[in-house]
């Protein structure tokens, strides 16, 4: 496909979504998840900065991060006890 027609194609959806408006149930789904994936992302990172001293490294991807970011502070102490005691 030409890059040419896949950016027009995206502009005339954004240019409809405009107009008519979005589904406002899907597009609050996606924001949320969207904020619960950064916040796993953040959470990974910090966890990934200051276990450095201890030796703890949690692999920052997708899977990870969904595990973080939706099950919160339980999932990184999840994540961390299988990285502690099971994989080391």
């Amino acid at each position: 496909m030409n890059s040419t027609l896949v950016i027009s194609i995206m502009v005339a959806l954004i240019i409809i979504l405009l107009f008519v408006g979005a589904p406002v149930k899907p597009m609050r789904f996606i924001g949320h998840t969207t904020v619960k994936l950064g916040i796993g992302i953040l959470f990974l990172f910090f966890i990934n900065v200051f276990g450095g001293a201890i030796g703890l490294h949690i692999p920052i991807n997708l899977f990870t991060a969904v595990i973080a970011g939706f099950l919160g502070i339980f999932g990184l102490a999840s994540l961390s006890a299988i990285h502690l005691f099971i994989i080391s």
